[in-house]
């Protein structure tokens, strides 16, 4: 992501998406706003707090979205070259998920770390201490404390409105909204419903109405173009979804409103 390899920063990505692999490996954690990213053909938004595992070798896609702040720790072999205790450490939480999750306490610890790299960006020794704390406490959080937290797990619905927002025009698979919060889709589609008290599917559907509801009433688009705005695979099909749900065509809810 930079040409010239430092131990960490703090980056802004482009809104233009980036496709590359290093031949080492790199510890991603959102700062602040959101970015996008795919590894291994699995895709996943990235907000504060929230952070992914890139291997050596592994080709990943990466794009900013608006205003964002990324902290990027890499790890090639020379840094990690005889430091048998931080190697263990790498090791281990290599072996997880991709995608993790941050407590609040060691978001506010990333947060404090990385606000004296950004003052102090030229202090290489600083920086590598800041990044070697960060992943003694992220190996400790990720191995003994992410089982105890998912147990009482409530699904963010800001970051599942905001992915569905995003991708409301195109197909939405209960896998992919799964994936957005960090969760396997079985343990998601039970959380999702137990605290929604409907299915995702349903969610979506209702999201898609919501949006061609705004569409008919404040813009001249044509039933063509919301159809395919919300998602829809054809006009024919989305009239006939929104009759059934709201007793009255799109034209009719149009002159109506």
């Amino acid at each position: 992501m930079a040409s010239e390899l430092k131990h960490s920063q703090v980056i802004a990505l482009p809104s233009d998406t980036s496709l590359h692999a290093h031949d080492y490996r790199q510890v991603v954690i959102g700062l602040q706003g959101q970015t996008e990213f795919e590894l291994s053909g699995r895709g996943n938004l990235v907000g504060p707090g929230q952070g992914c595992l890139v291997s050596e070798s592994e080709l990943h896609a990466f794009s900013g979205i608006g205003q964002n702040e990324i902290l990027v720790i890499n790890l090639p072999e020379s840094v990690l070259h005889g430091e048998i205790t931080m190697k263990q450490k790498v090791e281990t939480l290599f072996r997880r998920d991709a995608y993790f999750q941050l407590d609040n306490q060691a978001q506010t610890l990333v947060r404090a770390l990385s606000a004296e790299m950004v003052a102090n960006p030229e202090d290489q020794l600083l920086g590598r201490a800041c990044a070697d704390t960060l992943l003694c406490v992220m190996e400790r959080h990720l191995r003994d404390q992410l089982p105890t937290i998912r147990q009482h797990h409530r699904l963010n619905m800001d970051v599942l409105d905001l992915y569905i927002r995003q991708h409301i025009n195109r197909k939405i698979s209960v896998a992919q909204m799964a994936g957005s919060v960090f969760l396997a889709e079985s343990q998601f589609h039970h959380l999702f419903k137990s605290q929604m008290g409907m299915t995702p599917h349903q969610y979506v559907l209702r999201k898609r109405f919501e949006l061609a509801q705004e569409l008919l009433c404040n813009s001249d688009m044509s039933l063509s173009q919301i159809s395919d705005s919300c998602g829809f695979a054809s006009q024919s099909g989305f009239t006939s979804a929104f009759s059934r749900f709201f007793g009255v065509s799109p034209a009719r809810y149009r002159q109506q409103h």
